[in-house]
């Protein structure tokens, strides 16, 4: 069998493609899978669920609020879940989702509204959130998180 030059070229080029093309196919399935762990988080906010929370954060979480307080993993489930207020509503508006390596930072328009127990007052807030998630084993974990008001 007799390869010549053309022939050598076109198969290394196919292989070179096939090789480019793969990362992308991966980097789509660990979108797709960081986007199902956001809406997860999500719905767990709303529910108040700590045992959900818990399992979607890594214990170094860092959880920063729009107004500059950072919490830990323990100390974020316990506000989030005391009881003080409620969500009405969570809409992450615009959701990007980029994958680097095994970190996905995660940015949306954050609308909600809160009901404060005391007194029924309601509270809404628009932020933006940068989120930073961490693949662990085959999972992916909330490392961090930032807001900032609009």
């Amino acid at each position: 069998m007799t390869i010549n030059r053309r022939d050598l070229a076109l198969s290394t080029l196919a292989v070179s493609a096939l090789a480019l093309a793969a990362p992308a196919f991966a980097a789509s399935a660990d979108e797709d899978a960081v986007a199902k762990k956001v809406e997860a988080f999500r719905l767990a906010q709303i529910a108040a669920d700590p045992k959900a929370l818990g399992a979607l954060c890594w214990d170094d979480l860092s959880y920063s609020h729009s107004s500059g307080k950072v919490e830990d993993k323990a100390t974020f489930i316990t506000n989030a879940t005391d009881g003080k207020s409620k969500f009405l509503s969570i809409e992450y508006k615009d959701p990007t989702v980029k994958v680097v390596g095994p970190a996905a930072i995660v940015r949306f328009h954050w609308v909600a509204e809160q009901e404060m127990a005391a007194d029924g007052k309601k509270v809404p807030t628009n932020l933006h959130i940068l989120m930073n998630w961490q693949k662990q084993g085959d999972e992916w974990k909330l490392l961090s998180r930032a807001a900032t008001k609009l």
